[in-house]
């Protein structure tokens, strides 16, 4: 280990080629491929779908196209931006509005959340209310602010936080949110509050620009870039050009062993229509779950090792899409469901997100459910979705006639959101640990592969820090998403 706390790797000797073996073709593995590639350096994609792209694919079902979550192209890391727009050329990119918002008791409400915006629909005596609650939380915090409730009513105050933030994060995660980590909370909320939210709106403009000019913040808030066909379309393509440079691909290939030994991992196994494959390695770059990577070490690690890779959890996700005409469509991006009476918890708008995504006088609606594998959601037949799908767009008054539906389909994600629990933290660490001791040339990196709710730039990051350390450089990879800004700003040049 160096003196800064990275770890020191091997570097490759420089007339022998490395072999590379990269579990999984998300965005984190693929970017790693496509990174390698340009070093003149192949590699072996073992993928276990039998499609690219993991949680950023783009599902197609009779000539539509569905976003799995929606990914907007937008990042605070420049090497992160250069690499979309040498996958796709910008002829490829739309740059398109951004409009999300919260539907909450009959009323749309900004999101991110805009405290005047909120203040003001929730009326006069209700945001007095919220605004006291914010004062209490000042005075008296609350107790436990690591977890998520306790984090987010310190920010905004008890009040705002039951009515926003509770609902919507307890149908996420299937839990109360005081068996929720604040980190995930962290993640994504970073170090706003109300405090700073009202004061962004009431200060004057040349404040505004005097702290624009200092920090060189620039809001990336109002548009993003987007494939015209969806995500799917940068990783398919990213796909096409590592294996056009000499990358071997495989898909529906489950890794099933990583033998190592004398402190190095020295060969991956895979199973592909039944038949195994041995892959020798130098290196392993890894977005597979790290619990399944911990699992397919061999000879497997001790067990207070395997207790931690047994004990990580995830919540699975469900994308109920329903095409109808485009006038019972509607203006956003997607839209936050902050009502316990119906299950789906965010609606995507596809055709909002691009033309292309859909077909002439339609849209398509994505209903997301967040649910665990196995559970009665998850086992639901397909066309008991859709018809529960269209009780709910009539029941939050966002479809008036079920009958304007005019197909539907269903798409279904396992593994979609690591789960922060009490317990995540060591587990993580004790997996971590034993992994940089006895296989440091493994190299985690992804949102499963560190179990980390990462961004797909996150993700990529990740993957070609890890690169670079492979090739010599010292990297804390572990580092990547931990800074402190809202991620939806970009301070500096975002090198």
């Amino acid at each position: 280990m160096s003196s800064t706390g990275a770890i020191d790797h091997p570097v490759p000797d420089a007339a022998a080629q490395p072999e590379i073996v990269v579990i999984g073709a998300g965005p984190a593995g693929l970017t790693a491929a496509y990174v390698l590639s340009k070093r003149g350096v192949t590699a072996t994609v073992l993928e276990a779908d039998s499609v690219v792209g993991g949680i950023s694919r783009t599902a197609e079902r009779d000539g539509w196209r569905f976003d799995i979550g929606g990914h907007r192209f937008f990042t605070k890391v420049k090497a992160v931006e250069d690499v979309w727009f040498e996958i796709l050329g910008p002829e490829d990119f739309l740059r398109r509005p951004r409009l999300s918002r919260i539907y909450y008791r009959g009323k749309f409400y900004d999101y991110p959340i805009s405290a005047m915006n909120a203040l003001r629909n929730l009326g006069l005596v209700e945001a007095v209310r919220c605004v006291l609650s914010y004062v209490w939380v000042r005075v008296r915090p609350p107790k436990d602010t690591s977890t998520l409730e306790g984090f987010v009513a310190s920010r905004f105050g008890w009040r705002l936080y039951r009515h926003f933030f509770k609902t919507q994060s307890e149908k996420v995660w299937g839990v109360p949110c005081d068996q929720i980590q604040a980190d995930w909370g962290a993640q994504r909320i970073k170090n706003l509050s109300l405090f700073r939210a009202v004061w962004e709106a009431l200060k004057p403009g040349w404040v505004k620009a005097r702290t624009a000019k200092a920090k060189q913040v620039t809001s990336l808030i109002e548009e993003f870039n987007y494939p015209k066909y969806g995500p799917g379309q940068m990783w398919e393509r990213c796909a096409e050009i590592v294996s056009a440079r000499g990358t071997k691909l495989v898909l529906d290939a489950t890794v099933t062993r990583i033998e190592h030994r004398d402190g190095r991992a020295v060969a991956v196994t895979a199973v592909t229509d039944g038949a195994q494959t041995r892959y020798p390695v130098t290196h392993v770059i890894s977005s597979m779950p790290i619990g399944a990577l911990l699992r397919a070490m061999d000879p497997p690690p001790p067990p207070e090792v395997m207790r931690a890779a047994a004990s990580l959890r995830y919540r699975d996700f469900i994308t109920v899409a329903l095409v109808v005409p485009e006038e019972d469509g509607f203006p956003d991006n997607w839209i936050y469901v902050n009502d316990p009476s119906v299950k789906v918890g965010r609606i995507q708008n596809f055709g909002r997100w691009s033309p292309y995504l859909v077909k002439e006088g339609r849209t398509c609606l994505g209903l997301e459910l967040f649910v665990q594998e196995g559970d009665e959601w998850w086992t639901m037949a397909d066309e008991d979705l859709v018809e529960n799908g269209k009780r709910e767009l009539c029941r939050i008054g966002l479809l008036s006639d079920p009958s304007r539906v005019e197909a539907g389909y269903v798409v279904r994600m396992p593994k979609a959101y690591p789960f922060y629990d009490a317990a995540f933290k060591e587990n993580v660490a004790t997996m971590r640990a034993w992994l940089e001791q006895h296989t440091p040339n493994v190299f985690p990196v992804g949102r499963n592969g560190m179990h980390r709710y990462n961004n797909q730039d996150h993700s990529m990051l990740t993957a070609m820090l890890s690169v670079e350390n492979i090739f010599g450089a010292r990297h804390d990879v572990w580092s990547v998403n931990v800074e402190a800004e809202y991620h939806e700003e970009r301070v500096g040049d975002g090198s």
